[in-house]
């Protein structure tokens, strides 16, 4: 089987065992809440794996597209009165808006990026919390959505979103824009000189990671019907939607996958009751993944000859 189609194959088999696990967890699993959790953040790193992995770019003000997509969906059921199916499509439309607007960042690189997106992200929060928008957004003191609250269709939601979005990494990994992506994230000087638009191909790259994020966010708002400013603009979403990825593997289909499975399950196994040794652990990770692993635990399976997608 040649090298593109056994990608492919391995691809297709990845993207159905996810939905297959998390369609029919609930009926094994009791907490639901954990496993919509773990599809949240496959999303938001593969949301992140498509801006860093194939451009290059570390969105540490990720978590400003989370939340501008939590409150465009509160909004468009509160005030439009739009049914929770509806406001999803509304939520990420918001959040694709904010990142036209954020445009401009795209002109720093590196740490100046890195920075700037995340005073971006505080700047969001900060006018959302405002006491003065209490009639719009609530202000600090929240949003309850107790009138479309439905967690059974909202966790299909995100059941959904997780195979679209994986469906999409797949579809890039493999297209010519994703190769033209790489090229650029390696020489951007010399992928401009045979005919890539680095300005175009940014641009793009930005406005779907913002609609993975901002469609992420929509639907854990709709889950959780009752959250305030803190808890949707937490920059920790943003710190662990990276890591996830950079543990697992920036520019692959499954690193960002392998990343949550594993530390998402080391958080809610001894994170929440034993935290002190959470973060211990997290650190010698991390330290271990910078040193010894730069490319994620795929690129360890990749030296032992698998074709990890």
């Amino acid at each position: 089987m040649p090298k593109i189609a056994r990608s492919l194959w391995m691809n297709g088999f990845i993207g159905v065992v996810l939905l297959v696990v998390f369609g029919v967890a609930p009926g094994f699993y009791a907490n639901t809440s954990i496993l919509f959790q773990m599809m949240m953040y496959i999303v938001l790193a593969q949301g992140v794996n498509v801006l860093y992995g194939f451009t290059g770019y570390l969105p540490f003000g990720y978590v400003g597209f989370f939340g501008a997509g939590a409150y465009g969906a509160s909004l468009a059921i509160q005030m439009g009165h739009l049914p929770g199916s509806v406001a999803m499509g509304v939520g990420a439309m918001v959040s694709v808006v904010l990142g036209l607007v954020l445009l401009p960042l795209l002109r720093l690189a590196g740490a100046y990026f890195a920075i700037g997106s995340m005073a971006a992200a505080e700047i969001v929060y900060y006018v959302v919390s405002n006491p003065a928008l209490d009639k719009v957004t609530n202000g600090p003191y929240g949003i309850q959505l107790v009138q479309s609250y439905h967690p059974v269709e909202s966790y299909a939601f995100m059941v959904g979103a997780l195979g679209l979005v994986t469906l999409g990494v797949m579809i890039l990994r493999h297209s010519r824009i994703g190769m033209a992506l790489l090229a650029l994230r390696e020489d951007s000087v010399s992928a401009a000189m045979i005919g890539i638009n680095v300005v175009t191909a940014r641009a793009g790259v930005w406005l779907a990671s913002a609609l993975v994020a901002g469609l992420a966010g929509a639907i854990f708002a709709w889950h959780t019907s009752v959250f305030y400013p803190t808890t949707v603009f937490d920059l920790n979403i943003s710190v662990f939607a990276i890591v996830f990825t950079l543990f697992g593997g920036a520019g692959t289909v499954l690193g960002p996958t392998v990343g949550v499975v594993v530390l998402f399950g080391l958080y809610n196994v001894i994170g929440i009751s034993s935290p002190q040794y959470f973060q211990l652990l997290f650190g010698v990770l991390i330290v271990t993944l910078v040193l010894f692993l730069p490319n994620g635990v795929v690129s360890l399976l990749r030296r032992r000859g698998w074709d990890v997608p």
